[in-house]
This record gives structure tokens, C-alpha cells and sequence, in this order.
């Protein structure tokens, strides 16, 4: 695999156990039925977080993104946030887990008695499913940077499907995921309804001109935890930000250009559709400025 999300294969993940409504399976034994909301509709909401040094990195406001979520579907859950992060812990220490993991975490509206998008066909609460892998990101994409081109497939807009949540319903971003393998992309830069830049299809895309960091103003995007964390960061740092419109043709004569994501941080971009960049100094520093938070908050 070679992509966004490219990571280095560890054996341990073939017996890794894997939590499921609070009961523990080995990996090859974790099993949903084929009535769940999540299987039949995409009906749900996940995230994506790290564990560093036995800690959940930026739990606070992964949680909040996904009970975002979980209330504006109106799914009903079965326990309250702390007995999730219950789950989650006993997930970890059963898995004797300690750094290097990434977890997906995943609600969907629970079980139907038919297949049937109406959540009044579904029976009982909420699923949740935790899936914990150890999961480094390869090195080399940060050497080489990536490659991102981009697609017709544009961002969705609240009165269809709102961008905001971090719904399990994803087939908006694998269109565009598709699109931008086929054009030879590892990555596909997104537009917005009013043709403006918004994100790529699984990270948030950034630009720099004239020494100035740039990104949209989020409106059609996810809340990306770890784009808010490089916007405060830059704030901390007096690396001058700006959130605004920008189009395409702004993006080819950027000075440079980088992504943001939770598994892999900082990646620098090589190139995009057909014109190259460098990676800047301030994309490096913005990497070391971001893993330097993270240890010290986790150490």
C-alpha cells in the first residue's frame, strides 16, 4: 500500500483482541451480523485515535467529534462517554498495548430486523466496535512526500450530507479516493460547492505562500483534530496563518504544500496534478513543532 496511510506490517495485529458491545474476540473471531445499521447503510460514525506512551492522544476531542456525530444521527447509546472510554481502556490493558497503536473506534445505529434504512426497523442501541492495531506510519512518505491530484468529486454540503460528521457513510471521499488513484494520485484534492479548495478525500490539505500558512475555512471539511492542532501551533509560534477561499490555480503557485492527519501527522507534498514542490523548512518544523506537543503532553 502506498498512500496517505501507508504503515509498516507488524505480525502482532493477527491475535490482537478486539472489543465488541464490552466482549473481548480475537481478531479472526470478532465477527458483526449482517443486519448491522453500519453493514447494510453506512449508518454509524468512527474515529481514528492514537495511543502514545500508554495515553490516548487528543482523546478529548476525538470523543467530542464522534458524539457530534452520534447526536445529530440520533443514535442511542448504550452506555454514557465514560463507560466508553472504559471500553476502550480495558481494550488497551487486555492487549498489554503501550505505544504505536492506532484504534478505530466505531458506533453504528445497532441492529435492524430487516434491511431498511428507517432506524424504526432497527432493535435495541447502538454497536461499538474498537479495533486496536499496532500501526506505525512508513517513514518513507515522509522523505519522499506524496503525491495528490485533483478530482472532479466535490465536497458535501449540510443539506446533504453533512461534512462535519465523521460518518461511516464515506462513499462521498472513496469517489474521490477512486478518482485520484485512476489520475495516478495517492491522495485526491477536494473542491467545495463554490469551487474553492476545501480538503483531500482522508486528510486536510494546507498550502505555503510567501512564507504563510494557509488552509479553508473549514466549512466544508471534517473538523480535523490534527489541522486544529497545527493552526494553534502556528498561532503559538508566530508562523502566520490564515483560514480563507483559495482556488486551485492559488494551489499550483503555492511556494509549497503539505496534509494533516491523525495516523500520520505532517506529511510534505511532492506534487500536484502536474506541477512539483519542495519541502520547505517550515513544513519540518511544523512536523518537529507537532510531535515535540505531543511528547510533551504524553510523556
Amino acid at each position: 500500500m502506498n498512500n496517505t496511510h501507508s504503515y509498516i506490517e507488524d505480525p502482532r495485529n493477527e491475535s490482537v483482541y478486539i472489543n465488541i458491545n464490552g466482549q473481548l474476540f480475537r481478531r479472526k473471531e470478532a465477527k458483526i451480523s449482517v443486519f448491522d445499521s453500519g453493514l447494510l447503510l453506512g449508518d454509524g460514525v468512527w474515529e481514528g485515535i492514537r495511543l502514545y506512551n500508554k495515553q490516548l492522544v487528543f482523546k478529548d476531542a476525538h470523543l467530542s467529534r464522534l458524539y457530534y456525530g452520534i447526536e445529530k444521527l440520533n443514535i442511542e447509546m448504550p452506555i454514557n462517554r465514560t463507560q466508553l472510554e472504559k471500553y476502550i481502556e480495558k481494550t488497551i490493558e487486555v492487549n498489554e498495548m503501550i505505544t504505536d497503536v492506532h484504534i478505530r473506534l466505531i458506533v453504528t445505529r445497532g441492529f435492524k430486523k430487516t434491511p431498511y434504512q428507517h432506524p424504526d426497523a432497527n432493535i435495541g442501541k447502538a454497536n461499538i466496535i474498537i479495533i486496536p492495531e499496532y500501526k506505525s506510519p512508513n517513514p518513507t512518505m515522509y522523505k519522499r512526500g506524496i503525491k495528490i491530484v485533483s478530482v472532479s468529486t466535490i465536497r458535501s454540503i449540510p443539506e446533504i450530507q453533512d461534512p462535519k460528521i465523521n460518518s461511516l457513510s464515506k462513499f462521498n471521499c472513496i469517489q474521490a479516493c477512486i478518482e485520484a488513484h485512476k489520475k495516478g494520485g495517492e491522495e485526491g484534492l477536494m473542491m467545495d460547492i463554490n469551487g474553492n479548495v476545501s480538503t483531500c478525500n482522508s486528510t486536510n490539505f494546507f498550502i505555503i505562500k510567501d512564507s504563510k500558512i494557509i488552509t479553508s475555512k473549514g466549512q466544508y471539511c471534517l473538523n480535523g483534530v490534527t489541522r486544529e492542532n497545527i493552526i494553534n501551533i502556528c498561532k503559538e509560534n508566530d508562523i502566520p496563518i490564515i483560514l480563507k477561499d483559495f482556488k486551485l490555480r492559488d494551489v499550483y503557485q503555492a511556494d509549497g504544500a503539505f496534509i494533516t492527519g491523525t495516523f500520520s501527522g505532517v506529511i510534505p507534498i511532492n506534487q500536484i496534478d502536474q506541477y512539483q514542490f519542495k519541502q520547505l523548512p517550515i513544513i519540518t518544523k511544523l512536523f518537529n513543532l507537532y510531535k515535540q506537543k505531543i511528547k510533551k503532553q504524553y510523556l
